[in-house]
C-alpha cells in the first residue's frame, strides 16, 4: 500500500511559478513510476508529467519545456515545478503511483495509488 499526499497548490497570476509536492508513504520503497496528472471542471484527467524508477521522464506536450518533474528519494517525495503558468493551467493536480512494473509511465490506467488532489488556479 501507498499513500500520498500532495501539497503547494494555490493561486498564482499568469507568468507565475508554482512548486508542487507529492509526499509518499507506506510501501515506498516499491513504487516503480509516478505520475502527476490535472482535472480541469468538464475535462477528463490527463496526464502532467510522470517519472520511472530510472529516472525517464515524460510530460504532456503542453507542459514541456515550463515543467521539470523531479524526485528526492531520501524525504519520498515528488515535485512538479512549473513556471510560466497560463490560465489554461487552472485545474486540479494529482499524484499517482504504481508498484507494479509497467512500460507506458503516462498510462494514467496503469495507476492503483492516487493522492487527493490540490487546486492550482492561474488568473489572467
Amino acid at each position: 500500500q501507498v499513500q500520498l499526499v500532495e501539497s503547494g497548490g494555490g493561486n498564482v497570476q499568469a507568468g507565475g511559478s508554482l512548486r508542487l509536492s507529492c509526499a509518499a508513504s507506506g510501501s515506498t520503497n516499491l513504487i516503480t513510476a509516478t505520475g502527476w496528472y490535472r482535472q480541469a471542471p468538464g475535462k477528463q484527467r490527463e496526464l502532467v508529467a510522470a517519472i520511472n524508477r530510472s529516472g525517464t521522464t515524460s510530460y504532456a506536450d503542453s507542459v514541456r519545456g515550463r515543467s521539470t518533474i523531479s524526485r528526492d528519494n531520501g524525504k519520498k517525495l515528488v515535485y512538479l515545478q512549473m513556471n510560466s503558468l497560463k490560465p489554461e493551467d487552472t485545474a486540479v493536480y494529482y499524484c499517482a503511483a504504481e508498484v507494479k512494473f509497467f512500460r507506458d509511465i503516462t498510462n494514467l490506467n496503469k495507476y492503483d495509488y492516487w493522492g487527493q488532489g490540490t487546486q492550482v488556479t492561474v488568473s489572467s
